[in-house]
């Protein structure tokens, strides 16, 4: 068998995006928060109005509706200031006006003075307010880390194909309800066999943090194997595929799903949680951890994990596992761990290099509605 040569690897060259970056006088900053802000606030006050078919029960319960009211004055008046600015500086007048004009509407609605009701729960309501919560603490808190810790410098918050994923960021979060629904009833139907009282009393009687970590491994262990059949069954291949064509990696990278996918991944990552059956202490602390780790893995974040990076997957880890370097593909499957990789062969970590290139070796349409076809059509 002849030998196979030791593959080089070589560092990543970011393309230009200068023309895309914020400046101070350039309207683009000012422009977008009025953009963003008057957009939010409307789809807010909507969420007021709405609460029964637009918000979720679980979330409405977990925040004060009277405080964000609060919140959403703040936004409003930002939204109008900011889109005032870009008339003064004569740039990016239509994002501004967009904010006003939303703006504007959302206070002809009521505003920040709509009564808050009670939510009459509605297992088909849209998450739009976890949309809008996610979305601005992600926007603030993810791109500050991104623009402190960048691993690439050059790649402006605006870079390509930013609005696509955003597209799926939000549609991803207003089916929140309807995947909970979808992955309950067959969790529930398929493997109600397999219930055992026992099984769920001893985990019960096990310290918050031992259900935490217990879960982790198990839930771990299922998406494992979820991933790793995406990657190795050529039917499932191009539905995942979806994933991988992000070419730019950051904290919206990983909101790219087809939605097949996504209903398939909400249904497998719930198996190991129903067939548990943990204190709903643990299971919140587990949901929380493992939306924030979904979200930093794709981030464009070089902050130094330490020891840590031997025991969870970190954003150089996954990282890897989006790479079209030749040693890359098809590694890296785990979630949350290193762990599986290393027990089932798929581990890849050059701990001194990060990806060269990002993306499918075979790429695929930029569009949403193109993505959403891909699976469907026939494969070359």
């Amino acid at each position: 068998m002849p030998e196979q040569k030791e593959h080089e690897y070589t560092p990543r060259e970011t393309m230009d995006m200068s023309d895309r970056e914020f400046r101070l006088g350039d309207g683009n900053i000012s422009g977008y928060i009025a953009c963003g802000l008057g957009v939010l606030s409307f789809l807010a006050v909507l969420c007021y109005l709405f609460p029964s078919y637009l918000t979720t029960t679980d979330l409405r319960q977990a925040y004060d509706g009277e405080t964000l009211q609060t919140v959403l004055m703040v936004g409003m008046w930002t939204s109008l200031a900011f889109g005032l600015l870009t008339f003064i500086l004569g740039k990016r007048r239509k994002l501004g006006a967009i904010g006003v004009v939303f703006t504007a509407i959302a206070m002809w609605l009521g505003g920040y003075n709509v009564p808050v009701e009670p939510v009459t729960p509605n297992p088909l309501s849209l998450g739009l307010d976890w949309l809008i919560l996610s979305l601005i603490a992600s926007v603030v808190i993810f791109t500050f880390l991104e623009k402190i810790f960048p691993k690439y410098k050059e790649q402006a918050i605006l870079r390509p194909e930013w609005q696509l994923d955003l597209w799926y960021f939000c549609f991803n979060h207003l089916l929140i309800a309807i995947l909970l629904l979808i992955g309950n009833y067959f969790v529930a139907t398929v493997f109600d066999w397999a219930l055992s009282t026992d099984l769920q009393q001893a985990l019960q009687s096990l310290p918050i943090l031992a259900q935490v970590i217990i879960i982790i491994f198990c839930a771990d262990f299922v998406l494992y194997w979820s991933h790793r059949c995406f990657h190795e069954i050529p039917k499932l291949w191009p539905f995942h595929a979806v994933h991988h064509s992000v070419e730019h990696m950051d904290w919206l990278a990983g909101s790219r799903n087809h939605i097949i996918q996504t209903i398939v991944d909400r249904s497998i990552a719930m198996v190991p949680l129903y067939l548990l059956g943990p204190d709903k202490a643990a299971l919140d602390i587990y949901v929380t951890f493992a939306a924030l780790q979904a979200v930093i893995v794709h981030s464009n974040i070089s902050v130094p994990w330490g020891p840590l990076k031997y025991f969870l997957v970190t954003p150089q880890y996954h990282h890897w596992h989006h790479s079209s370097d030749a040693p890359a593909i098809d590694t890296n499957y785990a979630v949350h761990m290193p762990l599986y990789d290393r027990l089932f062969g798929t581990y890849h970590m050059p701990i001194e290099h990060w990806p060269k290139e990002y993306g499918t070796t075979k790429r695929l349409p930029r569009t949403f509605m193109g993505q959403l076809a891909y699976p469907f059509k026939k494969q070359e």
